[in-house]
């Protein structure tokens, strides 16, 4: 039996990588969060608690569901410590994790990402020492996710935008990356290759673009969108004019694409994931309050924090690498956000 190690489990992202690799592996799962933003796996696992492991709970019937609360950087600290940490104090039989999915990050919207850049900036330290781990344990496979924050803020203007391709970041050449979020992570990025050529690790990076689904919590403006269009809300608000874009891909299509690219990429190097479309926050609404089936006045807040104007990705190497496209439309994504949002209405 394979072993999986995801730090950040409970989170957006993580949480999804969860579930899938539940549903699709016979695998055991170990997953961190320390919940600071990520929700309990008894609010979102298919599968009831089972029991105990000292200070890991265990989660469905097969046992192969393993949570620590904790800090991730507690668990590397233990882990670089003793690289047989996780055998010794709870009793697994694995030499090597086959894959660790690194997802714990300090996370948040625009508003975190502009209203406290130094909180944001903890990620630099949280991926040293991941990284450090990794190149002594050589785990089977690690992915970094890294951000389309990394991208030169000066492709993504409102005067000048173009659809941002895997070699608009040069380690030779460098642009100016989205905030302390885009620094980290493009430092990140950096480790991943250092991790690869000096360490040889196997190592893939991500770069994802606007990730959205319907467990998303409310923070990020498209479950946001979606959740005022379900309250049928007049005016409708929207952050700045509404007239900046971003490339949104929904959540699946993430996972798809992670663990297709894990099986192809392994030097360090970073691929985007998105639908390489530009839609601006106007079209979204456009599109959920059509299918709510009302037309709002919109209401422009101008004093809150929009970032870049214009940031999509150009999706062409990893069509002609991988064979890999998006699947989940606009369209049908913005239908799956709605009747979420009416659920939870509903629900209220």
């Amino acid at each position: 039996m394979k072993f999986h190690l995801i730090s950040g489990g409970c989170g957006f992202v993580g949480r999804n990588m969860v579930k899938r690799l539940y549903k699709t592996t016979n695998d055991t799962i170990i997953f961190i969060d320390n919940l600071l933003v990520g929700k309990h796996p008894s609010e979102w696992l298919p599968v009831k608690k089972s029991g105990d492991l000292k200070d890991m709970e265990i989660f469905g019937e097969d046992k192969r569901l393993y949570f620590i609360e904790d800090d991730f950087r507690n668990v590397l600290r233990k882990l670089t410590a003793d690289d047989r940490f996780m055998q010794n104090e709870y009793g697994f039989e694995f030499d090597k994790f086959s894959d660790v999915f690194h997802f714990a990050a300090i996370v948040g919207g625009r508003a975190v990402i502009d209203g406290d850049p130094m909180m944001v900036a903890q990620d630099l330290a949280i991926d040293a020492e991941f990284f450090y781990w990794i190149c002594r344990h050589k785990p089977g496979r690690a992915l970094y996710p890294s951000s389309s924050a990394a991208y030169p803020i000066n492709l993504q203007t409102e005067s000048h935008s173009i659809a941002l391709s895997e070699s608009d970041i040069d380690f030779n050449n460098m642009g100016q990356p989205d905030m302390t979020y885009g620094w980290s992570k493009l430092t990140g990025e950096y480790l991943a290759k250092i991790a690869s050529e000096y360490y040889d690790v196997s190592v893939l990076c991500i770069r994802p673009f606007s990730g959205y689904g319907e467990d998303q919590d409310l923070t990020y403006p498209i479950p946001a969108i979606a959740q005022r269009v379900a309250r049928r809300e007049e005016p409708m608000t929207v952050w700045g004019t509404g007239k900046q874009g971003r490339d949104f891909v929904h959540i699946e299509d993430v996972m798809d694409c992670i663990l297709l690219a894990m099986d192809h990429i392994t030097d360090g190097s970073a691929i985007n994931i998105g639908m390489g479309r530009l839609t601006s926050f106007l079209e979204i609404i456009d599109v959920l309050t059509d299918i709510a089936g009302y037309k709002p006045e919109i209401k422009c807040l101008l004093d809150k924090p929009v970032g870049v104007h214009s940031r999509y990705s150009n999706m062409d190497y990893v069509a002609n690498k991988l064979g890999w496209k998006a699947k989940i439309s606009m369209e049908e994504g913005m239908k799956r956000m709605y009747e979420a949002a009416l659920a939870r209405e509903k629900n209220a």
